[in-house]
């Protein structure tokens, strides 16, 4: 083979090995150009991915259990503040607090100087009235007779029989004011107006008893221990669950390990504006004293189960000024807050009256500051029911 044709082939075999290496090379450029946009990608991925904030879900558990409705009660018995009626000086008192006493049984005496006088001079004016009365009584039958003879005229004898008609009408006034200055001075025995204790005495033997300048002023209190009332306020949304004649059960601090009944007997059927609660009023039977008037009492009411409800626990509620919610993860991943209205709280979970439902993905532990629309990840370790 000539020279000529040798360099021919050296210079094909050149041009195909330099053909042959840049296609290689555009290969390797191009597979690694490949590698670098799809490691970016799943870079972003990952990153988009630990950028979101991971929850754990749970289901609400239909409410199938009955529960306790446990409240705060206090115990109030009828007690009558025993005021004066009549002013003067005590001359007396004859019961100490936490003394029993029956009813019109005394506890205490006025001495009633004024009152006493103001008797007196009704009693002298009525005699007064009276004597007017009976000489004009005595003129009116001389007149009468002597109208019967003509010596005087009709009208004469009307003047004078209704000078004593007028007379007896005085004679009734000044009775009548005796009469009430007597009832006024039955009022200087104060009595107790019905069986209880003494539960106040707020004076003295001399103190200065006014009742025109000191109106008001409560001598002592009378209350009946034995008639003790239990009261408990009920929120709105838990009054549904207490009918008149409920039972319950109350405990005391006092007597701790014992347990009571009581039933409800009347219920306000008004909720208070300012507590949005009902009163209910409970009896208990106090034969033992075992309740103090004003003492506070651990109430618990039986629930029957609802099965249209459903429980959460209370970790899973959001509270804001908005009022009380839960965020719900939809099918999107996003987070959905939904207002609820609570039942029953049972403490270590809370009965939903409205606004969930049995299909839900509730956040168990809502993130601070979590907002309607965010998207968030599922935990892969499936949270506890």
């Amino acid at each position: 083979m000539s020279d000529f044709s040798t360099h021919r082939v050296s210079r094909g075999y050149l041009w195909t090995a330099a053909v042959v290496f840049a296609l290689v090379a555009a290969g390797i450029v191009i597979n690694g150009l490949n590698v670098r946009s799809t490691d970016a990608a799943q870079l972003k991925a990952n990153t988009e991915k630990q950028a979101l904030t991971v929850v754990s879900v749970i289901s609400p558990i239909p409410a199938t259990e009955a529960g306790l409705l446990s409240l705060p009660g206090r115990f109030e018995a009828p007690r009558a503040p025993i005021y004066a009626r009549v002013s003067g000086y005590l001359k007396s008192w004859k019961t100490e607090i936490g003394t029993p006493v029956k009813a019109g049984q005394l506890l205490a005496e006025i001495d009633t100087p004024d009152l006493d006088q103001q008797i007196l001079q009704a009693k002298a004016e009525l005699a007064t009235t009276q004597a007017n009365a009976v000489l004009s009584e005595n003129t009116a039958k001389r007149w009468k007779s002597l109208e019967a003879a003509n010596f005087v005229s009709s009208q004469a004898v009307e003047e004078k029989v209704g000078d004593y008609n007028a007379k007896l009408a005085a004679v009734n006034a000044s009775q009548a004011n005796v009469n009430r200055l007597l009832s006024m001075k039955n009022f200087a025995r104060i009595v107790s107006p019905f069986d209880g204790v003494v539960t106040a005495r707020n004076t003295e033997v001399g103190a200065l008893i006014n009742t025109v300048s000191e109106p008001g002023r409560e001598l002592f209190v009378v209350t009946n221990t034995k008639r003790q009332r239990l009261y408990v306020s009920i929120s709105q949304n838990q009054v549904s669950f207490i009918r008149q004649g409920s039972k319950a059960k109350f405990t005391l601090p006092s007597q701790p390990g014992k347990v009571f009944t009581a039933s409800v007997v009347n219920m306000s059927q008004v909720i208070n504006s300012s507590s949005g609660s009902m009163l209910v009023q409970l009896a208990a039977e106090n034969s033992k004293d075992d309740f103090l008037s004003g003492g506070f009492a651990s109430v618990s009411f039986a629930i029957d189960a609802t099965a249209d409800r459903f429980t959460l626990p209370p970790s899973a509620l959001i509270f804001s000024k908005a009022g009380i919610a839960v965020a719900i993860v939809n099918a999107q991943n996003k987070v959905e807050l939904k207002p609820i209205v609570i039942a029953r709280d049972h403490g270590s979970k809370v009965e939903i009256l409205s606004g969930i439902q049995a299909s839900d993905k509730v956040i168990e532990n809502p993130p601070d500051g979590v907002a309607q629309g965010d998207v968030v990840q599922i935990s892969a370790v499936e949270a506890k029911p």
